[in-house]
């Protein structure tokens, strides 16, 4: 009995050290996991059977381009894979004609079907920036609700009580300021937990703001008898001003389709503070090395600036390349060291032979999210035309020649009108 006990332990020990290995990546920057414990017995039978765990991430191609508050998620979908667990990149192509109404005050625009076709396939080419595409399965959610019939739907839609659905803060809101609420709004909780059921997931990963979602799949799994996923969730990474949520609208991001230089400039302009956050929840350097860097900062042994340029490195060569971090890296010294104009200048060509409004050129040639953002980047005089500041947002632009536009410290762009 006791030389039994004796190598059931040595069996134990090497499964327990692998689940230790696998639990502190896994809850890297991590808020929710619903339920650790379950979480850890999934892992432990998977660690004993030899069988991945099933791990699921759903996107709505909603917009084009990802920034890197997207990339939240797809970094811990990446932890998962380096586990040897299968990752499902699950695209809501369905779900996506209803639009999320998660945080919203009013009901979505519906995207029609050929935007998300088009907005589908750049998700596609996107994550693979990130993922490994070898082992990366990507599904569209359409595969399965396209084959719901009216009678399945209304038998799912059973399941649910108005009362819980405004039990959603977002919802709740709404009701109570007598802003409408479209009935195909409450669908969308259930259709993404019956995503779950279908695909039978262990794990569902999401954003803070998708809890109740994401727990309707728990619900879902259990009513038709499958075992609950562990549901998983992430902070929203704040933007470039370290308050808001990271968004276009707000032009606070980093897009991960942005060039080099972009790239490497933005992350170079976060705060100390936020510039460890961004390691915690962007970064491929363990949590042994991100504490290193933290308690060298404290001690004062490492220089902030010094960190924050291994980041920006970092990142910029995971979108683009080793040698077009390092290029991105000179050319942000010579613009502040040294007051230079960047060498490999993005260029925009204009056909046109109407002057242009100032604004809609900083949009359209990518410097600026939006007019609105143009607009208030030249009111607060961070906008130059060939090294002289333009303060009038109504200014327009001649089409004469060629010159360069410099919006903030890091964005320059060669304007080209022909």
């Amino acid at each position: 009995m006791h030389g039994n006990t004796e190598e059931g332990r040595r069996v134990e020990a090497p499964v327990m050290d692998e689940l230790g290995k696998q639990l502190a990546l896994i809850e890297r920057g991590v808020v929710d996991f619903i339920s650790r414990e379950e979480l850890t017995e999934k892992l432990k039978r998977s660690i004993e059977t030899g069988i991945p765990l099933k791990v699921k991430a759903g996107f709505d191609p909603t917009a084009p381009d990802l920034h890197l508050g997207h990339t939240v998620l797809i970094q811990k979908l990446k932890h998962f894979q380096e586990l040897g667990h299968d990752v499902y990149f699950l695209i809501g192509d369905f779900t996506g004609l209803i639009g999320d109404p998660t945080g919203k005050s009013e009901t979505r625009k519906p995207l029609t079907r050929e935007d998300i076709a088009r907005n589908a396939e750049t998700y596609k080419e996107q994550v693979f920036k990130i993922l490994d595409e070898r082992r990366t399965k990507i599904v569209f959610n359409s595969e399965w609700l396209g084959k719901i019939d009216s009678f399945d739907m209304i038998r799912l839609a059973s399941e649910l009580t108005v009362a819980r659905m405004l039990e959603r803060d977002d919802f709740k809101k709404r009701f109570e300021s007598g802003r409408p609420i479209s009935i195909h709004e409450f669908l969308y909780p259930l259709i993404q937990g019956y995503d779950s059921v279908a695909m039978q997931a262990d794990v569902e990963l999401g954003g803070t703001d998708q809890l109740f979602n994401l727990l309707m799949g728990r619900d879902l799994q259990r009513n038709r008898g499958q075992e609950p996923q562990v549901v998983i969730t992430l902070p929203l990474l704040e933007g470039l001003d370290g308050v808001n949520k990271m968004s276009k609208s707000l032009g606070n991001y980093i897009g991960i389709s942005e060039d080099a230089n972009s790239i490497y400039g933005k992350t170079m302009s976060v705060s100390d503070d936020l510039m460890f956050r961004y390691y915690e929840l962007l970064s491929d350097i363990s949590t042994e090395e991100l504490k290193a860097l933290q308690q060298g900062v404290s001690a004062g042994s490492l220089h902030p600036k010094e960190v924050k340029q291994q980041l920006a490195r970092e990142l910029t060569a995971r979108f683009h390349s080793p040698a077009a971090a390092l290029q991105a890296e000179q050319n942000f010294a010579n613009v502040f060291s040294k007051n230079e104009t960047p060498d490999d200048l993005p260029e925009y060509t204009v056909s046109t032979a109407e002057a242009v409004w100032l604004p809609k050129l900083l949009a359209d040639a990518g410097l600026v999210a939006s007019t609105s953002e143009g607009r208030r980047m030249i009111d607060q005089k961070a906008v130059s035309i060939d090294g002289e500041k333009i303060a009038d947002s109504s200014y327009t632009v001649e089409p004469n020649g060629a010159f360069v536009i410099k919006v903030g410290k890091r964005r320059f762009c060669r304007v080209v009108f022909t």
